[in-house]
């Protein structure tokens, strides 16, 4: 089975640059506290890594 991973909106999109909000929002994740499941891939790994102050990654399997 693939490897997923939860990624939830923690800290507020107020204040930050422009590409931070871009990459919150191509990772599927609109308002607070909103989660998304995505697979877990080096492109998804590198966007987390940008905005790793903002989200929270919790791993499963499917």
């Amino acid at each position: 089975m693939a490897k997923q991973l939860l990624i939830t909106l923690t800290r507020s999109l107020i204040g930050r640059p422009e590409t931070q909000r871009v990459t919150v929002r191509t990772l599927g994740l609109k308002k607070l506290n909103s989660s998304a499941v995505q697979l877990d891939n080096v492109a998804i790994r590198g966007m987390i890594n940008k905005v790793s102050h903002l989200v929270e990654v919790k791993a499963f399997e499917e």
